[in-house]
């Protein structure tokens, strides 16, 4: 494989960086799509960047933006470890331009097991009243696959810190948002709970997310028909006789 590096740019949520970057980052950060996406890469050395740009400064930088990062080796499920975790900040409003996740199988021979769940504090965690049939977390224990649970169940106490905080892009390469957590809805459906970019919390069908790794990518949903005015391509909910999703732009 050839190691030439060459300058290119690197999306991510918040701007862009332009590096250089070897043949072998360029395809980790390629997601199928025309651009390349830091989240992917994970963390360059700052010598290699030239130059950035920050969406909320709307404004371009010389030279590379501050870089911070932490080695958890968090055991995130069997035979799957979170080795680091990191964020590009912009010097001048900090805000974060992108984020990464690095992940580590102690045996490359083997498959990745269950997610392992993360016991915490109901009281921090309950919803404030609501109508609405609240989310309950699916049991993986036994055979992979949900078990049914009574709508009356509490909400959700647990989430699974393999997906959780993962930054998620549909199948055209755009963020959608950051995953929040994994329930089930009223219909006994395993859903992928993410926080889109607006702050608003949405629900994603389990058989529309493509891939797992170091980022959530979405495909086309085997499932039935999305609610009316819900975006194939993001999830949003639109207004009822919406022709394009105010979120995204694609035609409903």
């Amino acid at each position: 494989m050839s190691s030439e590096i060459r300058l290119k740019k690197l999306r991510g949520s918040g701007g862009y960086i332009m590096a250089n970057v070897t043949d072998q980052q360029q395809q980790k950060g390629n997601l199928g799509g025309p651009d390349l996406f830091l989240a992917s890469i994970g963390r360059l050395d700052s010598e290699k960047i030239s130059k950035y740009f920050c969406n909320t400064c709307e404004k371009e930088y010389e030279n590379s933006p501050k870089i911070e990062y932490e080695n958890p080796n968090e055991v995130v499920s069997e035979n799957l470890t979170l080795v680091e975790k990191g964020q590009y900040i912009c010097t001048t409003c900090g805000s974060v331009l992108a984020e990464y996740r690095e992940f580590q199988k102690p045996d490359e021979q083997r498959g990745v097991g269950s997610a392992k769940p993360i016991s915490t504090d109901q009281d921090t965690l309950l919803p404030p009243p609501t109508d609405e049939t609240p989310l309950t977390m699916p049991d993986f224990s036994q055979t992979g696959t949900e078990t049914p649970v009574s709508s009356q169940t509490q909400p959700i106490a647990t989430t699974f810190s393999s997906i959780s905080g993962m930054v998620v892009y549909d199948e055209n390469a755009k963020r959608v948002g950051t995953a929040k957590q994994v329930g089930v809805d009223s219909s006994q459906k395993i859903v992928l709970v993410v926080t889109n970019n607006e702050g608003n919390d949405v629900t994603i069908p389990w058989d529309k997310i493509s891939k797992v790794g170091e980022i959530v990518l979405l495909g086309t949903s085997t499932g039935t028909a999305s609610q009316s005015g819900q975006c194939s391509s993001c999830n949003f909910v639109n207004k009822a006789g919406s022709k394009f999703c105010e979120q995204c732009g694609t035609t409903l």
